[in-house]
């Protein structure tokens, strides 16, 4: 047998309308505490898998930011490499100006007078380039002096105040190949060791009349010229971040790649240089065949000097370069921040809730509840009369 409990109506209405006060105070409290008025698919499909989509390639982008960065600071080393290498080459170039300045000269007299009776060959070099004088016997000191002159190709033999003995003032490097010709012009024969200024020529010592100078400095300079070439090698390969190095190898294998987008169709190629001395062009002052070593010609400086002037340019060529790049990867770190900040704005836009209604909401179902409990109260108002009877 079946039994039940009799509602009136009003009252059954009063307690559906508590019951839906209820329900809905959960979910404006599910959302004060969530902050979220769509949590899951069910409360609004199109909202939840929309806004799933923009996080998702919020996420995606936010990672790609960090090799954007990565990217950025590579070529912001490669940047403070060239800087610093155009410094090393400012340095060269004051070297080799130095050189250029400093005046080779080899003076002095002979201490007997000469003695054509024999004649023979009088072999020497003038920075290091071979010449051969020959001497007719039985000649004249005007005689020798003219064909030394005309085989040095400009007066620096001359004969002193007695007109007896040879003087030798040349603004060169000049050297004797052997004794015989030193002592055939009436200087005594060299002793200790033959001079080294950078050629590959035999010679004997000098003899001791004569004085060498400024060689020896411009030997040093191009010793101090090698060594700035070594440091500008070093410093390019020195140039990295993490592991990324676009200033030391100028191959096909060395390049930065950046990818703007989440599926790589925005990138960016960056191709190294090989800005070491190598790559420069810049050679090595090193002893030469003819005289042509350790900066002992002018026009070898010269021509130095003009390399390093080459040298410079392609340096800011590549610093331009480097910039230009630096700029768009710059650009698009700064649009993939923008971005992300759309996309979050999007997706929280279809997915958190506005606290401020939400609160007052809270509020209102709180007064509603207080007036739905009075409601019933009154509607039972009528069964507590048919108790006073029944007492």
């Amino acid at each position: 047998m079946s039994s039940g409990i009799t509602l009136s109506a009003s009252t059954r209405q009063n307690l559906l309308s508590l019951q839906d006060t209820a329900s809905l105070t959960s979910t404006t409290q599910n959302r004060l505490a969530t902050g979220l008025k769509v949590s899951s698919a069910l409360d609004s499909p199109v909202n939840f898998f929309t806004a799933q989509s923009l996080s998702n390639r919020s996420a995606d982008l936010g990672g790609l930011l960090d090799s954007i960065s990565n990217g950025v600071q590579a070529i912001q080393a490669a940047n403070q490499g060239i800087t610093s290498i155009s410094k090393l080459i400012d340095s060269a170039k004051s070297t080799a100006n130095q050189a250029l300045s400093t005046q080779i000269t080899t003076t002095g007299t002979a201490s007997t007078a000469f003695d054509g009776t024999a004649g023979g060959d009088v072999n020497f070099y003038i920075n290091g380039t071979s010449k051969t004088a020959t001497i007719a016997a039985n000649a004249t000191i005007d005689d020798a002096i003219s064909a030394l002159n005309t085989s040095a190709g400009s007066k620096i033999f001359s004969k002193d105040k007695t007109g007896e003995k040879i003087v030798l003032n040349a603004s060169s490097d000049v050297e004797f190949e052997d004794t015989a010709s030193q002592t055939l012009l009436g200087f005594t024969a060299g002793s200790g060791t033959a001079p080294d200024y950078g050629t590959s020529n035999t010679t004997v010592a000098q003899a001791t009349e004569l004085t060498v100078s400024g060689v020896d400095s411009r030997k040093k300079l191009a010793e101090q010229y090698n060594s700035l070439l070594t440091q500008i090698t070093q410093l390019a390969k020195d140039a990295s971040f993490n592991g990324v190095n676009l200033i030391s190898n100028g191959d096909d294998t060395n390049k930065l790649h950046i990818a703007f987008n989440e599926k790589d169709t925005a990138n960016l190629d960056i191709q190294g240089q090989d800005l070491t001395s190598d790559g420069l062009k810049l050679e090595s002052i090193t002893a030469g065949t003819a005289g042509t070593g350790n900066f002992l010609l002018d026009t070898d400086i010269s021509s130095t000097l003009t390399k390093l002037g080459s040298a410079t340019d392609t340096l800011r060529a590549a610093s331009s370069t480097f910039g230009s790049n630096l700029s768009v990867v710059q650009n698009r770190q700064t649009f993939s921040k923008n971005l992300i900040n759309v996309l979050d704005t999007g997706a929280a836009n279809l997915t958190n809730a506005d606290l401020n209604v939400e609160a007052a909401n809270s509020q209102a179902l709180s007064t509603r509840q207080s007036l739905g409990i009075s409601a019933l109260s009154l509607a039972n108002q009528a069964q507590q009369s048919v108790l006073q009877l029944l007492r």
